[in-house]
């Protein structure tokens, strides 16, 4: 299939065949893909929880709505934000530009310089939602992916973030649960992989100048 072909392909899964598991190297292609997803002045102020494991499914399926596609799906990855965004975080983002591309000090030093300053002066409220967008920028990345790869998934904002942070200890790695992504095969009785897309029509979304 063709990129398009893939993305007509793709829908939000609502009923995943919980027989079937993902074979390791399609898990792996999605981490290196969350990994490489672009992010806001290159800082990833993300990490990835890749559940696979059903007990522990089937409880947090109680805390997102019971919706079942997280506890019928191969993996549950949980889109996380860091909790502290501040100097000793960016400066180990300016460390590891230095090493990976032998950058001197005296070029990296003014935006590294221009970023602690700016981050010192946001509330903890502004970092947070502008940590949490970059979590939807990767979850964006991850569903292209995801159809190129054929690989079922459906997007969740409906799910209780405390509860997850709770059962999976988030706190203890100084993170916080922003969104949800059950991935796996679709169930051959799930009757919304019939359906056509709904969308508006592209002279009504598109805009040329």
């Amino acid at each position: 299939m063709n990129i398009i072909e893939s993305l007509q392909w793709r829908y939000a899964t609502k009923k995943f065949d919980s027989t079937k598991i993902l074979p390791q190297e399609k898990i792996d292609t999605l981490i290196e893909a969350f990994n490489l997803t672009a992010t806001s002045y290159g800082l990833q102020p993300l990490k990835l929880v890749v559940i696979k494991n059903k007990e522990l499914q089937k409880q947090l399926t109680e805390h997102s709505w019971n919706q079942q596609q997280v506890a019928d799906a191969s993996h549950v990855l949980v889109f996380c934000i860091e909790n502290a965004v501040g100097e000793d975080y960016i400066s180990k983002y300016f460390d590891n530009v230095k090493t990976t591309r032998n950058t001197p000090d005296e070029i990296l030093k003014p935006f590294k310089d221009q970023l602690v300053d700016s981050f010192k002066n946001k509330p903890e409220e502004e970092i947070h939602n502008w940590a949490s967008k970059q979590a939807y920028l990767a979850m964006g990345n991850l569903l292209t992916v995801c159809a190129v790869e054929e690989i079922d998934a459906c997007p969740m904002e409906g799910f209780i973030p405390e509860k997850y942070n709770e059962i999976l200890n988030l706190s203890n790695h100084g993170l916080t649960s922003v969104l949800v992504l059950p991935v796996g095969y679709r169930a051959h009785d799930d009757m919304f992989s019939e359906f056509k897309k709904v969308r508006r029509s592209i002279k009504d979304t598109i805009i040329t100048i």
